[in-house]
Formats: structure tokens, sequence, C-alpha cells
């Protein structure tokens, strides 16, 4: 098994892990992580008035009936610009992926994408506009949209500045900004204008249908529903922490398709909460921080479990594993674990550190589809934040929240208890068996 899984498995997954275009995707939006924290819990405290009635009379007799307002102003500059930022953030990042500085990239694909938004609301010209711009094409339900064109953008950029023939070159003592500027004047121009073309083009073969209702249509909409299921989040917990089984970063693997998944359907959720939806029919079950705060809680296969269950039952013989392990694991850090028991490729291990998060992923999925958590994943968290905190504040400060994390929690101890048993068996037995080979040794000498 291990030579299969060394040989035709952990290329493969290396490869598709290492490339370029979804370490972009993944690290723009982890990078955007200040944005969507701040734009999150100013939803949150905005929303507790009408979870904590004291709260909320409390705040309204300190700075006002509109003492929303800073909330509401919060939200509007992060969340509803979601897209902008990850325009520019993968564009940045595919860039300095080639080489590039990345600063011309980033405002080549901005434009490229602003061309490609339908104006679906004109004004008079006498009032010196163009038009008006719906917010949502600029939060996250045009993130795919932003996604696709920011790395198609880029790409043609940066082929375009390798064209020799295209590069204008200036003397010498002209400064290094305007000469690299110039340097890139017809890339930029010729990409921009390549783009103009493609949109004019496809809104006459689609009937006027802007490129992102198009995507959003055909593409987005059945991808988020598809992805919005109970076999979809067990299919990613079994991938995961198939990768992990031999030694691969299962969360970073995947990161380039499961970030901007759970990050459009989390946005999603967080406008509708900001909103004041209660209908949790139009809410998304796996969105944003939905696994690190109901699965991976100590970190991937739900070691925090492990963790107690050795407290509970092997402490002695796991001191020093449990002293460098148990700080950075409260805050779901586990490499310590994952690579001092060892985890990572051994089979008594991983049979509780998969099928646990498979078990609390179900059972999570369950309780919110159900509506005995309520309400739903509506606040983004920082992965590192502690199991049951997390619960709470991902699901917009409801206790529900904390419960769930707390039963699944209950749920990986009882799971990995037996094994903790089990293994101190073997090395009991392995500890008896050097005993009676050195009596051995030590008669026949």
């Amino acid at each position: 098994m291990k030579d299969f899984l060394e040989k035709y498995i952990m290329p493969t997954a290396v490869k598709f892990g290492n490339n370029r275009h979804l370490l972009a995707v993944r690290d723009a939006l982890i990078g955007m992580i200040a944005i969507t924290m701040i734009g999150s819990f100013a939803v949150l405290l905005n929303n507790l008035g009408s979870i904590i009635k004291p709260y909320g009379k409390m705040m309204e007799s300190i700075f006002g009936p509109t003492w929303t307002t800073l909330g509401g102003d919060i939200w509007w500059g992060t969340f509803a610009f979601m897209t902008i930022f990850a325009v520019f953030g993968i564009s940045h990042k595919l860039a300095k992926s080639y080489g590039d500085d990345g600063f011309e990239a980033m405002l080549i694909s901005a434009a490229c994408f602003f061309l490609l938004i339908p104006q679906v609301a004109n004004v008079p010209e006498t009032e010196g506009a163009w038009g008006f711009i719906g917010w949502g094409y600029f939060n996250s339900t045009a993130l795919f949209t932003g996604i696709i064109v920011a790395l198609a953008a880029t790409e043609v950029f940066i082929r375009l500045t390798r064209v020799k023939a295209f590069i204008i070159r200036l003397p010498e003592g002209v400064p290094p900004a305007v000469a690299g500027a110039f340097a890139k004047l017809i890339p930029g121009m010729l990409t921009i204008l390549s783009f103009g073309i493609f949109g004019l083009l496809f809104r006459m073969l689609s009937d006027g249908k802007p490129l992102n209702d198009w995507l959003n249509t055909v593409l987005v909409a059945p991808l988020t529903s598809a992805a919005d299921s109970l076999f979809f989040a067990i299919l990613i917990v079994l991938l995961v922490h198939v990768f992990w089984a031999v030694g691969l970063h299962g969360p970073n693997i995947l990161g380039g398709i499961t970030t901007p998944l759970f990050t459009s359907l989390g946005t999603k959720n967080t406008d509708l909460y900001a909103m004041g939806v209660t209908d949790l029919d139009k809410y998304a079950i796996l969105a944003g921080p939905f696994l690190d705060a109901f699965v991976y809680l100590g970190g991937s296969g739900a070691t925090l479990g492990l963790i107690i269950a050795m407290f509970l039952a092997a402490r002695k013989r796991h001191k020093q594993l449990l002293a460098l392990g148990t700080p950075p694991g409260v805050f779901q850090i586990n490499e310590p674990l994952l690579f001092g028991l060892p985890i990572v490729l051994n089979p008594l291990w991983l049979i509780p550190f998969i099928t646990a998060p498979v078990i609390m992923t179900i059972v999570a999925y369950t309780a919110i589809k159900i509506g005995w958590v309520y309400p739903v994943v509506t606040a983004s968290i920082p992965w590192v934040t502690p199991a049951g905190i997390g619960g709470y504040l991902a699901t917009g400060g409801h206790i529900s929240g904390a419960v769930l994390a707390l039963v699944n929690l209950a749920i990986s101890i009882a799971i990995y208890l037996p094994f903790v048993y089990i293994n101190a068996r073997i090395d009991e037995k392995k500890l008896q068996n050097k005993i009676d080979v050195n009596v051995g040794s030590h008669i026949d000498a």
C-alpha cells in the first residue's frame, strides 16, 4: 500500500497541490482574512442585538437607533466588494509566480474585469455618468467570474510581456519606474483590448447576457448546489485525510478548489444574515468555516479528541508528546502530533484519523440541515479558533453552534479512545518482547 501510494498517488497530488493557478487563488483568498474577519464580526455585532435583547437595547441607548450604521458601513467596505479584492490578489500572486512584480498585472486584470461588467441602470448623460453598477457584480456572487478573469487576463498579459516586439525600451537615464511602465505599455493595452472584444462578442452571441450572468446560470449555480451537499462534504473530508495519510498537506492541496467554493457560500450567508433573512432554506450549510468550526477540531483528523483521549488513558506514556502537542492542538495546529506520534503512514492511527472527521461531518451537516443548530454558518472565523468558541462565533453567536462543536469533540474522543488503549497494549507487548530477548541473551551468555 505504501509503495503504491508513493508511486502513483503522491506525484499526482504534489503536482496538483503545486499548480500555480490554484496556489494563486488559495493564497489570495487566504490573504484577505483581515477583510473577511472584520466584515464578519461587524455583521455579528449588528445582529447580536436581535439575539440578545439586552445587548441591543444597551447599544441603542448609548449610540441611538442608528447604532448599527458602523457595522453596516464595514460590511459594505468588505463583503460587498469581495470579488474586487480577489481579482487584485489573484492576479498579483499569479504574476509573482512568473517572476513579475505583479503591479501592472493586477491593474490590467481589474480593468478587464470592470469592462466585462454590464451597466445595469443607465442615467441621463447630463448627470455625467455612464451608468450604475449593481453591487451584486462586486460581491461573492461574481467571485467565480473574478477568479476566471484574473487568471486569464494575467496569463495573457504575462505572455505578451515576453514578446520582444511589444516591449518599449527607453534610454538608460529614464527612472526605472517610468521605464518599467512603458516596457509593459503595449502588452497591457493589447490585453485590455482583447478582453473588450471578447466581452462584446460574448454579449452578441448570448443575446446580451454578460459573462458573469451566463457563468452563474451555467456553471456557478449548479456547482455551488452540488458543493453544498453532504456527499461533497464527505468527499472533501475523505480526500483531505487520505492526502494526510501519506504525509501531504490535504487542506493546502485542495485549497485551490475548496477555498473559493466555501468563501463564496460563506459570503452569501453573511450577506443574507446582514439583511435579516430568517428563511434557513436560503442559507448554505457547507459554507465558510464549517469544517474548521465543527470538524477539524484540533486540526485535520479532529486530533484534539486524540489529545484528550491520551490524557484520559495514557498520560504517562505520552507525557512529552502531550506537552509539545497540546498547546498548539488547542488552536487547531496538529503537525507535532501528526509527525511526532506519528499518525502519518501509521495504519493503526489512520483508522480513527479518517473515520472521526467523516462521522463528525455527517453529524454537523445533519444537525444544521434539520434545524437543530440555528442560525447556520454566518460568520468568518480564523481557522485557529479553539473548539466550541469557533462554533459559537461561526453561527452568529448562537449557543447551539458551540454545543454542536462540543458534541463532535466528544464523538472524536470516543472514537480515538479504543485506539489509545490498543496502542498501549501493542507498546506493552513490544516492551515485554524486548525484555524477554534481552533476558534470553543474558542467560545464553
